[in-house]
């Protein structure tokens, strides 16, 4: 696909998802939403991705929606909003909530803005890296409006509703260390991006089928009930076990050498 407002880039399994408005501060307008939502999907289905790392052009990650593209087009707001069932995602859900659907780390490098959409969007990463000169901000609440984009799915796993409620009440900006003490943010680094590198490359010599097990137990799992957790790590290690990277794992570890792992079976 040719993309008008992202930069793919894809080098040693480890793909590169660029927001590409920097002169907007990449601002979600709708073509930008809707190919968040199509390259979100479409690395769901690769077998060989073995990482993601979502930034932003020019020095922001980005600083939410942008107001006078979407929300004054009655017809954009629909698009957004629509959904068949309640509880099904839309497509201003989608481009949070699909991160955690991926069966491959997703890490979220935050530079300058990441003010509304923005933080909704790396709440659905798995990681996120913050240099030391980031702006964080649940800012929905200055707008009349609500955080809609399933990031408050994962904020409830990050911090106590207290100080989920009082970010989303108020909408104030932190700087990166302020979200660090609050974990909101993974690490605060001089360069996030080259740290993000470095993750994906030691994660990535783990057992692509490992790794996706261990994601999808979490996620599923964190907040479910003692009896679920432990059905589904039971399960989860027989796929493994029988897995032909299981095998391979097993042999990197006992003689040392470094055997190219198989493609993520597909049931992850």
């Amino acid at each position: 696909m040719s993309w008008t407002r992202l930069l793919v880039e894809e080098k040693d399994g480890v793909v590169t998802v660029v927001l590409n408005r920097p002169d907007k501060c990449n601002a979600l307008d709708m073509p930008l939403f809707r190919e968040l939502d199509k390259v979100s999907r479409d690395l769901r289905k690769r077998k060989d991705v073995r990482a993601v790392i979502v930034r932003g052009a020019g020095g922001n990650f980005s600083s939410g929606l942008d107001v006078k593209s979407v929300v004054t087009s009655r017809s954009n707001a629909i698009s957004l909003l629509a959904k068949w069932l309640p509880g099904n995602a839309n497509m201003a859900q989608r481009v949070s909530r699909n991160w955690r659907k991926l069966p491959c780390p997703v890490i979220a490098v935050i530079e300058g803005k990441c003010w509304g959409g923005g933080m909704q969007i790396v709440l659905g990463a798995d990681f996120r890296i913050a240099a030391p000169d980031a702006e964080l901000s649940i800012m929905e609440i200055r707008w009349g409006l609500m955080p809609d984009m399933a990031g408050l799915m994962s904020l409830r796993e990050v911090v106590p509703k207290d100080v989920a409620m009082r970010l989303t009440m108020t909408g104030e900006i932190l700087e990166a260390r302020q979200a660090n003490a609050l974990n909101l943010v993974t690490e605060v680094v001089p360069q996030p991006m080259a740290r993000a590198q470095a993750l994906c490359q030691s994660i990535i010599n783990g057992s692509p089928d490992a790794i996706a097990a261990v994601k999808l137990t979490t996620n599923r799992c964190w907040h479910s009930s003692e009896r679920r957790l432990l059905a589904s790590e039971t399960l989860n290690q027989i796929r493994l076990i029988f897995g032909k990277n299981f095998l391979i794992a097993g042999k990197r570890q006992r003689q040392k050498v470094d055997v190219d792992y198989k493609p993520r079976q597909s049931f992850w």
